[in-house]
């Protein structure tokens, strides 16, 4: 269905630009929000009432658009990221790589409105940015990746089969040890014959004579 906006909405358009939208999203999001109103005879004469309101809010986008694309084409923004010594990155230099870097230097933008080679960079250099900004302006941002060598720590790995070995024969010596233990407390614990007393003596002797 048709609808002419109330408010600039990116990516689908500004102010007064009739555009044809699905019903359900005319119904669900732009008329509730008043972003858009229905494309009819009342409205369009709104419009046209506002046509020249409209038309100077444009004049002054395009000349803050040019004022900012002269600054970021001043700028030369510089990224450090681990890299090979083949120049490949661990990892890639992406647009929002680049938009948290605008950002440092107090530029907010939109991720979708900067694009990189091929959307992304993985090895070292210079290169172009394209930063979008209005109707047709857009600006060219130069950015410079530097590779920097990632620091390797080589581990050594710990002996398992010589610690095994050791706990092993320490279980077999403790096994050893402590059946020698068991054996001795066998022997020192068995009983002694006991001795016979005054009255088997006596009948000992009585047989005797």
């Amino acid at each position: 269905m048709k609808v002419i906006l109330n408010k600039d909405l990116s990516p689908l358009g500004e102010e007064g630009d009739v555009k044809d939208v699905a019903k359900g999203y005319a119904r669900n999001y732009l008329f509730p929000r008043c972003i858009a109103l229905p494309y009819n005879e009342k409205t369009i004469k709104l419009f046209e009432s506002r046509r020249e309101e409209i038309e100077k809010r444009k004049i002054q986008k395009r000349g803050d658009a040019a004022g900012l694309k002269e600054k970021l084409e001043s700028l030369s923004i510089e990224i450090t990221m681990p890299a090979g010594p083949n120049g490949k990155l661990y990892g890639a230099v992406t647009n929002q790589t680049i938009v948290d870097e605008l950002a440092k230097q107090g530029y907010q933008m939109e991720r979708k409105k900067i694009e990189l080679p091929g959307n992304s960079v993985k090895n070292v250099g210079k290169y172009k940015a394209t930063v979008k900004l209005y109707e047709n302006a857009a600006a060219s941002v130069s950015i410079n990746i530097i590779g920097q060598e990632a620091k390797t720590e080589t581990k050594k790995a710990p002996p398992a089969k010589q610690n095994r070995r050791r706990r092993e024969g320490g279980a077999e010596q403790g096994t050893v040890e402590q059946g020698s233990v068991e054996q001795d407390a066998a022997v020192h614990s068995s009983p002694e014959p006991a001795a016979p007393d005054s009255a088997e003596k006596a009948e000992a002797a009585s047989a005797e004579s």
